[in-house]
């Protein structure tokens, strides 16, 4: 925030710039005496940034109203909703084996690595700090207070790691990387790798059947402007090693490349629905799933009523862990990242009959009105993070385990957290990461840390990862 004197500096150039313009010679100079200002206060100069004017002022104002405008913020009568306290907020710094570039890391399951490969397919998946980095090394590091390194892998992957999934409790991991691969890993021995994409493979997902458990859906998104579905049949414990990813039962290809993916059941009919949003458009669209193929059944508009040919992509998506139809979406917008938390709108999983009604210009336009104002009204907070980004940035957030908000990376350094019911900036995490560097990967949820003596405690974490090469572990 600028200071009072820059302030006050301001206001006498522009008042004098404007008795000038104007030609108030006698006015000039009794304003400058009694000011006691420099005889060439207000001048202009050649370089027309610093040359503010009522006018520059009143134009500036305009603009900021009209961005104002597209934000939406809720109300904050309801203090059971509001951000709840305490939050995490003491940084503490990761020792990881080795130092290089933050792609993700969050605390998944895994099947406990040990030095007799035969005893690691039988050891128990116990909970760690999974990171991994541009070195293309994957670290599994304790929950304890030192946080201790257990395993670094080295050898997992020829390219980096960007994204990763834990299944059944830990006893499988699905990794994919930068050459368009996805590897399916069990302990410390790899089962196998899959390269159906041309290009990096940014993201994996996966969902359990709950129809039937020994099926699990994965879907990957990869910069090919395709999305690959697969089926995997799990094998009993004993034969864990037999699994195998199999060939995609689907392709879905896009008109530009995907940005993010969730599995999410129906909430009518609890069919398995896919929603994917890709880079230009500010949709979301939702794919049925099934054993052949992933079929399109319809789309949500993120910006219902914008004139704008492309306002934003919805860069990061994640559903509110006590609400199965709210969504929270981080945003591509420049200079500074946007979330939006959407009610979804599940599409009928059937078509409807052909109405008998003739179909006019005036009835398309109505009921094209008729979808902006459901998705319009669907949109609850729609607010400005503050979180500073670029073309180049990969916005991600992640949800508080109470619902109560949101954090959001950025690429200064700092991570924000919004609360859920007003979509207002309550809390920006410091003093981890170094200013001006990218924060590249956010995480949050419950942590049972293990104690000296007694049982495990409970605390509520923040994982970050970022360009500066460090691992932050934030805590209450």
């Amino acid at each position: 925030m600028p200071s009072s004197r820059t302030v006050d500096a301001l206001s006498n150039a522009i008042v004098a710039r404007f008795l000038r313009s104007h030609d108030y010679s006698d006015t000039l100079k009794a304003f400058l005496r009694e000011a006691d200002l420099a005889s060439d206060v207000g001048q202009t100069s050649g370089d027309d940034t610093n040359n503010w004017t009522i006018q520059s002022l009143l134009e500036e104002k305009n603009t900021f109203d009209q961005t104002v405008n597209f934000e939406r913020y809720g109300n904050d009568h309801q203090q059971s909703t509001l951000w709840s306290e305490p939050a995490p907020s003491k940084p503490t710094v990761v020792q990881t084996p080795t130092s290089s570039n933050v792609l993700s890391a969050s605390v998944e399951q895994w099947q406990k690595p040990l030095g007799d490969e035969d005893e690691a397919d039988t050891a128990p998946a116990q909970s760690y700090i999974v990171s991994t980095s541009a070195d293309k090394k994957v670290h599994l590091l304790e929950k304890a207070q030192d946080n201790a390194a257990i395993k670094s892998f080295s050898d997992l992957s020829d390219t980096p790691i960007l994204s990763f999934v834990s299944i059944l409790q830990g006893r499988y991991i699905l990794m994919t990387n930068m050459a368009g691969q996805l590897i399916l890993q069990h302990g410390s021995k790899t089962l196998e790798i899959r390269k159906e994409h041309a290009k990096y493979a940014v993201k994996v997902v996966a969902y359990e059947d709950k129809t039937d458990p020994s099926k699990w859906w994965v879907a990957t998104a990869g910069w090919d402007e395709c999305i690959f579905l697969y089926c995997l049949n799990i094998p009993d414990e004993a034969d864990a090693p037999a699994l195998k990813i199999g060939e995609p039962v689907a392709c879905i290809e896009l008109n530009s490349n995907p940005e993010s993916l969730l599995f999410v059941p129906h909430i009518d009919t609890n069919e398995l629905l896919l929603l994917v949003s890709r880079r230009d458009s500010t949709y979301i669209y939702y794919y049925k799933v099934d054993a052949s193929e992933a079929r399109l059944l319809g789309n949500q508009n993120l910006a219902p009523h914008s004139n704008a040919w492309i306002a934003f992509s919805p860069s990061d998506m994640a559903l509110s862990p006590h609400d199965p139809s709210l969504l929270a979406v981080a945003t591509s917008t420049l200079p500074h990242m946007k979330v939006i938390i959407v009610r979804l709108l599940f599409p009928a999983m059937k078509t409807a009959p052909a109405s008998e009604d003739p179909v006019t210009q005036t009835s398309q336009a109505l009921a094209m009105l008729e979808i902006q104002n459901r998705e319009d009204a669907a949109i609850l907070v729609q607010a400005n993070t503050f979180a500073p980004q670029t073309d180049y940035s990969t916005p991600q957030l992640a949800w508080r385990p109470d619902g109560s908000g949101i954090w959001v990376n950025g690429d200064d350094g700092v991570v924000r957290g919004i609360e859920t019911k007003t979509g207002k900036v309550v809390a920006t995490l410091k003093g981890g990461h170094k200013a001006g560097f990218k924060v590249r990967t956010v995480w949050s949820g419950y942590v049972d840390v293990p104690q000296e003596e007694g049982d495990a405690v409970q605390e509520e974490w923040v994982i970050s990862g970022g360009f500066d090469k460090k691992l932050i572990v934030w805590k209450v």
